[in-house]
């Protein structure tokens, strides 16, 4: 396959905007376009700042420039009186963007700054769209600087062959050999500081629909294993377990998860994914209600828990004669229970397992929701006696169980 890069002319003026919608006022250097034949498969944008706005963007973290996945510095720390240029490549889910109003460098860039004019919202304008690769300034004939985790791991690559043909494996062990060669002693910290933010911005990435399905997220986290098991040639020992450790751990609980969703998505549920977490929320239709159930995948656990929410809450002076009528039907409960929330009154039916060292099935996670479901259907009625009505917990559990 042939590989093109074009480039753009430098010194034109482009404003982004960073998640409180607030303006960056950037200079080009460079604009960037790597082709694989005639598809775009990567665009790089290099911009100069001043140490005061570098400044801000490294507290924020602007441009996915987090502390986690910096690399070690070159050549000493950044003066104050030099301009310092960032290298940033752009999400790969809106390439498509460039490709239909851009056929080179300068139109893309002349699109992106009357994007700024027109449509300040686009996501290409905003900096969480773009990876920071490198910083660097140049003081006389000296080049300070680092990378980051993102010029070894390009987000293109996720979505492309290298993501099965170990180009991302080879490209975290590179990451993390040249931290230790820099400081041995950071390397610990840095193993499971960079672990836990790649994590993140993968299933960040997992959820805008940058890798097409969930089986390409779950090969990356393959690849990490892949990464720390070469690494226990050249690095010490017990280090490297204990960052496979946490590594079979991300992605035994994504597993978990994939589990859930397969589960319902075959069983033909309607759900929604809580972002950011690893939970469904769903709705339920029983004979004697509907309500809200959670599905959730307890990552550090390693369990499953299912929740049918009560539509009502309890009402303060009804509480007592609700948790009675509860704790009389968890009696010889022997998958799930009732629990309530004192505070805000909120019952909930919850049923959950712990799959430590195991696997979830289709199986046992049917037979949680529906043992679940179902008790929550065959009691509802008596909580929604005792909220609403007259009836003794003993009353309402004796006209249920009888």
């Amino acid at each position: 396959m042939i590989a093109t890069n074009e480039n753009s002319c430098p010194n034109k003026e482009l404003i982004l905007r960073d998640p409180s919608a607030s303006n960056l006022t950037l200079w080009s250097v460079n604009l960037a376009l790597n082709r694989q034949e005639d598809t775009l498969s990567e665009c790089r944008f290099t911009f100069k700042v001043s140490p005061e706005l570098y400044q801000r963007v490294n507290t924020q973290g602007l441009f996915n420039l987090k502390p986690e996945l910096h690399g070690p510095f070159a050549a000493g720390n950044f003066q104050a009186e030099a301009d310092i240029e960032i290298t940033a490549i752009v999400r790969p889910d809106l390439l498509p963007q460039l490709t239909n109003l851009a056929t080179n460098p300068d139109e893309a860039l002349t699109y992106l700054q009357n994007l700024s004019q027109e449509q300040p919202d686009n996501l290409l304008l905003s900096t969480e769209s773009w990876f920071c690769s490198h910083v660097q300034q140049s003081i006389e004939s000296a080049t300070i600087g680092y990378c980051t985790f993102w010029s070894y791991v390009s987000p293109s690559i996720i979505t492309q062959e290298a993501n099965s043909n170990g180009q991302v494996s080879q490209a975290i062990i590179q990451f993390i050999k040249d931290w230790s060669d820099a400081d041995m002693s950071k390397a610990e910290e840095t193993i499971s500081q960079s672990l836990e933010e790649m994590t993140k911005v993968f299933e960040q990435l997992a959820d805008t629909g940058l890798a097409a399905t969930e089986e390409a997220i779950s090969e990356v986290f393959a690849e990490f294993n892949n990464a720390f098991t070469e690494l226990a040639d050249t690095a010490n020992e017990a280090l490297v377990q204990e960052a496979t450790d946490e590594i079979n751990l991300v992605t035994t609980s994504r597993q978990i998860f994939e589990e859930i969703v397969n589960f319902f998505t075959k069983d033909d549920w309607a759900f929604f994914k809580i972002k950011g977490e690893p939970t469904l929320r769903l709705a339920f239709q029983g004979k004697n209600g509907k309500w809200t159930c959670y599905a959730k995948a307890r990552e550090q656990q390693q369990q499953f828990v299912f929740y049918s929410i009560c539509p009502d809450n309890a009402p303060e002076n009804k509480r007592l004669a609700v948790a009675e009528f509860l704790t009389r039907a968890n009696s010889g409960m022997i998958i799930g229970n009732f629990e309530m929330d004192f505070e805000y009154g909120e019952i909930r039916y919850k049923t959950s397992i712990d799959v430590e060292g195991d696997r979830l099935s289709f199986a046992l996670i049917k037979r949680l929701v529906y043992a679940n479901v179902t008790m929550m259907d065959e009691y509802l009625p008596g909580i929604m006696s005792i909220i609403y009505g007259e009836a003794e917990a003993g009353e309402a559990i004796a006209k249920i169980e009888t």
